[in-house]
């Protein structure tokens, strides 16, 4: 799996890659830029109707009038739905008849950022073959033309939020949720879910404490629902004696947790609670996880009678596995989780109502849920290299390692070491100019001196 670029000619950051095209607005992410590739898209997967939303970023009112401009261009009926959680965008492509969907949002990434983000009839986002495709469409420059008779007119559709939301209330017990009367804490980032979470909490019947729920504000910390980033919500969590919370990022696909004692014990649990939950209830198929999730996975599957399936890094692989085997759950440890059921796309709203209907279903504080999901440590190391040097790395590390202790080796999604309690995985992040040292064992010591060793090497070999 490559990136299919990395840094323009300028050095500046603009990522191309199968998540598809990123970079910082006024740098690389330029007007002219956005329209070609919309033009690209429409090309691609035209004509028919195309879907596009975006998140709360200040960029995003001139990136999607420059969106819409290209998919007119090559003669698509362009559908805006506005500022929706991006698998309220996905659910609306699968069932409807739209040729695809563009997302306009850079999900964890800074304000500087935004990205578009494509994805196909089926809701899912395009694999790497189908976006190879479609950049070799974008650097050709033959776009089709629409003649200017024949431009079809923007027409917008306010509703797909809310049928978002009542396709997840079918997969839960309302009734329930609603009698127990729960208090839950929200941190939306200001993103996407600020104007759909509070009313949807309303709905289910929990008393709602929400901050950062203004879309029209700034991010007020990074949009990464990660314990570092928490802090606001466990004050919160403990000012109010909640029974929950939850936190979003900008666009709607991760959730982060914190418990009713202030915890926040890592995005790692949002996918065990979850699969708890689905697992529980009988869905039928096997759990699709990525290579860099915890071992915990593994155990509660192997309660249910359950296989894991292992896939690349990515929503994109993710997802296409879960259609793929019939998946009862599928998602990552940063907290996207796919609910096959509902969609196949990451959605933290509909991993908040399934952790919700797991605390009342079995009448347990989170807190007790979380303390019963089997302990191991997983740390994380990032080392800042450039898109162009970091696979020339990652093949030069692969060429000279040794792993005594390691039993397998997977080279899926860059180099995966496996042993009997320990595992690290090394891989280039296909969002930021990073290299990812991810190591998880059964010992906090043990993880944390793998992270460092095989960060240390990754350092020597650039």
């Amino acid at each position: 799996m490559n990136a299919l670029s990395g840094y323009n000619t300028s050095g500046k950051p603009l990522k191309i890659t199968i998540a598809g095209v990123r970079g910082i607005v006024g740098e690389t992410l330029t007007p002219e830029l956005l329209v070609n590739f919309s033009q690209a898209f429409g090309t691609y997967a035209g004509p028919g109707r195309v879907l596009v939303s975006r998140d709360t970023r200040v960029s995003g009112r001139m990136v999607e009038p420059c969106v819409c401009s290209g998919l007119t261009a090559t003669g698509c009926e362009v559908v805006r739905l506005g500022v929706v959680p991006t698998p309220a965008l996905q659910l609306a492509v699968r069932q409807s008849d739209a040729i695809g969907g563009v997302a306009i949002t850079a999900g964890h990434n800074d304000a500087r950022w935004n990205a578009l983000k494509f994805c196909r009839e089926d809701g899912i986002y395009l694999n790497d073959k189908q976006a190879e495709e479609l950049l070799n469409v974008y650097h050709q420059k033959e776009f089709t033309k629409a003649a200017w008779d024949k431009l079809p007119p923007v027409g917008s559709d306010e509703f797909a939020g809310d049928c978002h939301l009542e396709a997840i209330k079918q997969q839960i017990d309302v009734d329930a949720i609603r009698a127990a009367g729960l208090k839950v804490a929200i941190d939306c980032a200001n993103g996407a879910c600020s104007k759909f979470t509070p009313r949807f909490l309303a709905d289910l019947g929990c008393e709602v404490v929400a901050i950062n729920d203004d879309p029209d504000l700034p991010f007020p910390h990074e949009p990464l629902p990660t314990p570092p980033n928490l802090s606001q919500l466990r004050a919160l969590v403990a000012a109010a004696k909640a029974d929950v919370g939850f936190a979003h990022d900008a666009d709607g696909d991760r959730l982060g947790i914190v418990t009713e004692t202030g915890e926040a014990p890592g995005e790692e649990y949002t996918l065990c609670l979850a699969a708890e939950m689905v697992l529980g209830r009988g869905d039928p198929g096997p759990v699709v996880t990525n290579l860099s999730t915890t071992m915990a996975i593994d155990d509660i599957a192997r309660k249910y009678g359950r296989k894991v399936i292992r896939a690349g890094v990515g929503q994109v692989f993710i997802a296409e596995s879960a259609l793929n085997y019939e998946a009862a759950i599928a998602g990552e440890g940063s907290g996207g989780i796919v609910f096959p059921r509902i969609n196949y796309a990451h959605d933290s709203i509909a991993a908040l109502a399934h952790i919700l209907n797991l605390v009342v279903e079995r009448r347990q504080p989170l807190s007790t849920l979380v303390a019963e999901v089997p302990k191991y440590t997983i740390v994380k190391r990032e080392i800042v290299c450039p898109p162009q040097r970091a696979y020339t790395v990652l093949e030069e590390l692969r060429r000279g390692l040794e792993a005594p202790w390691a039993e397998a080796v997977d080279l899926d999604d860059g180099i995966k070491l496996i042993g009997s309690d320990r595992w690290v995985h090394i891989r280039v992040s296909m969002t930021e100019p990073r290299i990812r040292v991810i190591a998880e064992a059964s010992a906090e010591g043990l993880a944390m001196d793998l992270a460092d060793d095989y960060a240390r090497l990754v350092e020597r070999s650039m």
